[in-house]
């Protein structure tokens, strides 16, 4: 049941209770209708016998039955009887084969067979010394037979009524449920482009009447106060992110000062071995602090929309050739055996942002570097697929968890504790993500832990920049 949607479990339970109320509805009203046939019957049964004494006369000796007593009326058949129940005149149905006693004035069930009837006696007195009994039958199954149909058609009926209820409620349940689906759809296009901006707007968003619906619908307060809550939301965030970018400006000029006086110093002749070690550390501290606030203005601006793509068409092969040259002395600078290697389709050309493009392929190659296992392989490549630019960045290294895959493009996300000790800020995967989405592409990660990464990004290929 978990799976199933509240709009369908909805309809289920309104077509459930309306099929139940309809059965109860249908099951009182045959046992009433059955009850009314039958006592129909029995007072038609009665009616015909009573007025068929009209056609009975006795005259000088001799009795004179009308012709009228002989028909069938309303599936009446009538017999008469003298008082020792020798039979007289009229009709018998056929299949009523027992001659049960006469009972005057009382409508008795008779059994014969697997048929049932009606048996009514009313005796009439011809002379002083001359009674006759009138004797009507009629059918308990022809009295039911309507019954039956009636019956029969509401079984053909109740599956289109229920089919009408379901069909009815679904409609109902679909329109009542439209706001929150509205709900749904805003949240999941705010997690799709991270824009805090958009609203929900129901609540007075068609005057009067919509404000008149919001103060008494519970779905319209949610919502509401939804509305209100992003709109807290995006305050937070803008005020985030004016202090990264403030703190980050603040922070360049200082660091920008030790990476100079780390130079200074490291120029002095006098200045000790174990003083020009530690003035190396400070120096390479303050590099990575120095990329890190690089990196931080960077994602600061593109959040703000400051940073405005430059595309021009450029080759993307002989920049990604040109960039894996320039990892490779990267890695050489390490000292721990890494080797770099392209598979690099020639002549591929797309409209681009060449220092993004770079950045991002650079940003891939120290990933892959910095998590390779000591004289391991970095393999990047570069093909066309289609409409696509499909290149990828594969190493032999620690890998990543499967439970922190969905969270390696977050800002500050380090994938394990092995990692923290690491001269990097847990950014640059983040702005790997933003600069491919910018293009108008995509960048994803498969990964097993102990054997490597493979980092795949996707480019769309020869479209020009529309203005």
């Amino acid at each position: 049941m978990k799976r199933i949607s509240l709009k369908l479990k909805l309809t289920l339970l309104y077509t459930f209770f309306m099929a139940m109320l309809t059965c109860a509805a249908l099951a009182i009203l045959f046992s009433l209708s059955s009850r009314e046939i039958l006592s129909s019957a029995q007072s038609r049964l009665e009616h015909r016998v009573q007025e068929s004494v009209d056609d009975l006369d006795y005259d000088a000796g001799e009795l004179e039955v009308g012709s009228d007593f002989y028909s069938v009326t309303r599936d009446v058949y009538l017999s008469l009887y003298d008082s020792e129940m020798y039979f007289l005149y009229g009709k018998i149905p056929q299949g009523f084969d027992q001659q049960p006693e006469l009972a005057e004035g009382v409508t008795r069930t008779v059994r014969d067979g697997a048929r049932s009837w009606y048996v009514y006696d009313l005796s009439f007195r011809l002379t002083s010394d001359y009674t006759v009994y009138v004797r009507g039958i009629t059918s308990v199954a022809d009295a039911e037979e309507s019954f039956t149909v009636t019956l029969r058609f509401a079984m053909i009926l109740l599956p289109l009524m229920v089919l009408a209820t379901a069909v009815i409620g679904y409609r109902f349940t679909r329109r009542t449920l439209l706001p929150v689906r509205r709900i749904t759809s805003t949240v999941r296009e705010i997690r799709a482009d991270a824009d805090l901006s958009r609203r929900i707007g129901l609540a007075g968003q068609d005057g009067g009447a919509d404000k008149k619906r919001a103060s008494r619908d519970e779905i319209y307060t949610l919502a509401a106060t939804f509305d209100d809550m992003l709109g807290e939301l995006e305050k937070v965030f803008d005020r985030e992110k004016q202090f990264t970018s403030d703190v980050s400006h603040e922070l360049r000029t200082p660091v920008g000062v030790i990476l100079a006086q780390c130079g200074e110093m490291l120029r002095d002749p006098s200045l000790s071995e174990e003083h020009q070690a530690e003035v190396r550390l400070i120096q390479r501290k303050a590099k990575g602090m120095a990329d890190m606030i690089s990196q931080l203005l960077f994602l600061s601006r593109a959040d703000q929309g400051r940073r405005p793509l430059s595309r021009e068409l450029i080759d993307l092969s002989g920049l990604t050739e040109m960039t894996v040259e320039e990892g490779q002395l990267l890695a050489d600078s390490q000292g721990r055996g890494i080797r770099i290697e392209s598979e690099i389709e020639p002549g591929i050309e797309a409209w681009a942002d060449e220092t993004l493009y770079i950045r991002m392929l650079v940003n891939l190659i120290s990933n892959a570097v910095r998590y390779s296992f000591d004289n391991g392989i970095v393999t990047v490549g570069l093909k066309r697929e289609g409409a696509n630019v499909v290149g990828t960045v594969m190493d032999q290294g620690t890998g990543i968890p499967a439970d922190s895959l969905p969270h390696i493009w977050e800002r500050f996300y380090r994938a394990d504790s092995s990692r923290t000790g690491e001269n990097h800020s847990g950014l640059g995967l983040s702005m790997v993500k933003w600069i491919a989405e910018a293009h108008g592409g995509s960048v994803s990660v498969t990964s097993r832990p102990g054997e490597g990464s493979t980092f795949t990004f996707r480019l769309p290929a020869g479209k020009r920049e529309e203005n």
